[in-house]
Formats: C-alpha cells, structure tokens, sequence
C-alpha cells in the first residue's frame, strides 16, 4: 500500500543532545581511511581556525539517522521497514561538526512519492547546537521496495530462490 501524501510536511520533535566527542570522530575517519589531521589532532584543527577537531562530513549521518530513525518508527506512517533500503543522503554544512559540540536534529518530511510500486520517502533532518545555532542539514532518500508477488520477493519463499540461484 502507498505512503499516504498527507504526511508531507508533517515535523518530528528534536532528538535528546548529542554530544560529539574526540574518539568517536577519530573513529569515524578511521573507519572510512580518510587521514586528515583535522579530525584526529586538535593543532592540526586549530591551524585551519576550528577551536578542535572537526568530523568528516559525513559524520551527520551518525546523527541525523536516529532521528530519521523516529520517522519510520511512526506506525502512522505506515513504512515496511523490512523492504527499505537507503537510497541517497546529501547534506548542506553552515559550519563543520566539532569535538564538543551537543546537537539535536529535528526531522520533517519532505517528500512521499509512489514509483513502480516503490514507495519513496524523503526526509531532511535539521542540525542545531546547544545555543540553537543551524550546522547542517542532512537529506536522506529511503525507498521501501515494491512486494513482487511473482517472484516472491519480500517473503522467506523469495529469499531461498535467490540462495539457490533463482532455482
């Protein structure tokens, strides 16, 4: 069944703060091999004019997906988690995450769309620090594939043709 249209626009309360820390942003660009000294020594940082490390710009994501996290937990809504996949994510920086800073993110959705069965959620997720203050916004595309009753995607059936090669 398709998304309803009238959830468009409809706001979700901010998260609880979220405090970034050193480690985690080290962790971070670790984990995806990005070696700038900006996110792992605070002089490295404070040289380009960060009073301290700053994330990789994909850090948000860390953030913003428990708050999208809320928009598809909504049993309103009505999303099949079970079916979702990501489909995209962008984001618009007024400023780089830093160590220290406590963020809260407020989602609304932007968008519902139905193509070839798939339902299509856009939601944007608003970044503000403890003083209020806008850091990023993050978009995020979720599609939440159509059920294909012939080929019996979506179910247990589906799953052991496609380990068995389609058999």
């Amino acid at each position: 069944m398709a998304l309803d249209q009238s959830f468009v626009g409809r706001a979700y309360p901010p998260t609880a703060p979220y405090e970034v820390g050193r480690e985690k942003i080290r962790e971070f660009a670790e984990a995806i091999g990005d070696p700038n000294p900006a996110y792992v020594d605070p002089d490295a940082a404070k040289a380009l004019g960060h009073p301290d490390v700053i994330a990789p710009p994909t850090f948000a994501f860390a953030i913003t997906y428990k708050a999208a996290g809320i928009v598809i937990a909504d049993p309103e809504l009505g999303l099949d988690y079970s079916r979702v996949v990501h489909g995209d994510q962008k984001f618009a920086y007024t400023r780089p995450l830093r160590a220290g800073d406590r963020l809260t993110v407020s989602s609304t959705i932007e968008s519902v769309k139905t193509l070839a069965g798939n339902d299509i959620l856009d939601v944007r997720g608003e970044v503000h620090d403890e003083t209020g203050a806008h850091v990023v916004t993050a978009w995020t595309k979720l599609v939440a594939r159509a059920l294909d009753a012939d080929a019996g995607q979506g179910t247990e059936e589906g799953a052991q043709g496609a380990q068995d090669g389609g058999a």
